[in-house]
């Protein structure tokens, strides 16, 4: 099991460096709340390449899940959506990212709570930042959430990859309970919300 594991994650570190190097793909940075529920989420959207769990908002010494844990560190649990522009938009990531948590709770998502568990859209230019501003102003006016939306959008600085046991946490590890009771129920709310979406 742990040489299976091993390869797999191997092979994820190859593919993820391709597509870093591949002019054909984009990237996106978001942070929901726990960072294995949001992976799986956007690993089932069409278009997405890949999706690294990772940490954003805080400096590089600081980037272990210890340190990020305990909340001190400015970091906000994260992920890097590696996709391809001409497949899905950004809009459209946009859309999964606000129909597959809840941004209206500060520092918390779930069970989860702290700073490291804050709703942000870290963006990289200024159209991104049009598109997220936007779509939080149209949310607010269609009255889509009963209460604020309280996502930060602010500018990437940079995205630092967490440990090797976090990546594809969901699919080697369907038997932790925490997986059962937040991650798969909080998937596949997605998936009923936004089935064109899905690969």
């Amino acid at each position: 099991m742990k040489q299976l594991l091993s390869l797999s994650i191997f092979l994820l570190l190859i593919s993820n460096s391709f597509a870093q190097n591949d002019e054909r793909y984009a990237k996106a940075y978001f942070a929901s709340g726990c960072f294995w529920c949001v992976e799986e989420v956007y690993e089932a959207v069409r278009g997405v390449h890949e999706v690294v769990s990772g940490y954003s908002g805080g400096k590089k010494e600081t980037a272990t899940y210890t340190q990020v844990s305990a909340q001190t560190t400015k970091h906000a649990e994260s992920v890097e959506v590696i996709y391809d522009p001409n497949v899905i938009t950004y809009k459209d990531l946009l859309k999964v990212f606000f129909n597959s948590g809840d941004p209206t709770t500060p520092n918390q998502q779930g069970p989860d709570r702290g700073t490291a568990y804050r709703s942000v859209i870290f963006f990289q230019n200024e159209t991104e930042e049009k598109a997220a501003k936007d779509y939080i102003t149209k949310l607010t006016h269609d009255k889509v959430f009963d209460n604020t939306i309280v996502t930060e959008v602010v500018p990437f600085e940079a995205f630092y990859q967490a440990e090797d046991y976090h990546q594809n946490y969901v699919k080697h590890h369907p038997e932790v309970p925490y997986v059962q009771r937040v991650s798969m129920p909080r998937f596949e709310e997605f998936q009923k919300k936004c089935p064109e979406l899905l690969k």
